[in-house]
């Protein structure tokens, strides 16, 4: 991965739903101004990973070191507060609140009101729809609009790391690009490091620095995502590219990379 010190360590976490073990003994790391992807099927913990990264759930063992500070327990506010924000899946915008609202909800930790003016414009530079909406109700929106809302929230923030869960999920492909053009864009005018889970792989993997597959809770396989891309597993499997033959789907099926 990258030279610098990462932003974010996750170290060997383990995590149950009950006594059902969700995720179990995954590391990652994410360096600073990085893009990280996590992708896997359905069921294979990516979203348990950003749970409890952020504080929505305790890990059974591991660390999470977030700028040098172990954070595994801490509440997902104080999380928060210290530079870490979480798009979850789903959106869970505030229905009932316009969007000036729910976007001054993520800079309700602030009290530098002057910098939150200026990120509320760029916010709304990314999103210009917002600004035509925003004393519209969020529920009222479309779901592009929501995600849109949801990105824009978090940035209200000021984060050090940005987490989005499937950004894309239930979206056209026309407005999954435009999302994506303003991730890279929020990574590369702002610095902020993203750690982006994500269903779309072709979007995932064009848009990131580095990737991690998961499988049944667990880190199947890690490189550079240019490097991903280029195997011939990832090509059958992930981005629908038939060209792997006998020899690599026996290779693949020895990685164990699906359910």
């Amino acid at each position: 991965m990258s030279d610098a010190a990462p932003l974010l360590r996750v170290d060997g976490i383990e995590t149950y739903y009950g006594p059902i073990r969700a995720i179990g003994g995954v590391s990652l790391d994410v360096a600073p101004g990085q893009i990280v992807a996590v992708l896997g099927a359905n069921g294979a913990g990516k979203t348990t990973v950003l749970r409890t990264i952020s504080g929505v759930m305790d890990p059974e063992r591991g660390r999470v070191l977030f700028d040098g500070r172990e954070i595994q327990g801490m509440a997902p506010d104080r999380v928060m507060r210290l530079g870490m924000c979480h798009v979850p899946e789903g959106r869970e915008v505030f229905p009932f609140l316009t969007v000036h609202e729910n976007l001054m909800m993520g800079a309700y930790t602030r009290h530098d009101r002057d910098a939150v003016t200026h990120d509320l414009a760029l916010c709304f530079t990314y999103f210009p729809r917002l600004k035509e909406r925003a004393h519209q109700r969020a529920g009222l929106l479309s779901g592009g609009e929501q995600q849109m809302l949801a990105i824009s929230r978090a940035l209200m923030g000021s984060p050090k790391l940005l987490m989005l869960d499937e950004p894309s999920l239930g979206l056209s492909p026309i407005l999954v690009r435009q999302i994506f053009e303003i991730i890279r864009r929020i990574n590369a005018e702002q610095g902020v490091a993203i750690l982006l889970v994500e269903q779309n792989a072709h979007m995932a993997l064009q848009t990131a620095d580095y990737g991690y597959i998961l499988e049944v809770g667990r880190v199947a396989m890690a490189d550079h995502c240019a490097s991903l891309m280029r195997m011939d597993a990832i090509k059958e499997f992930y981005l629908g590219q038939k060209e792997v033959g006998v020899r690599g789907q026996r290779r693949y099926k020895r990685q164990k990379l699906w359910h």
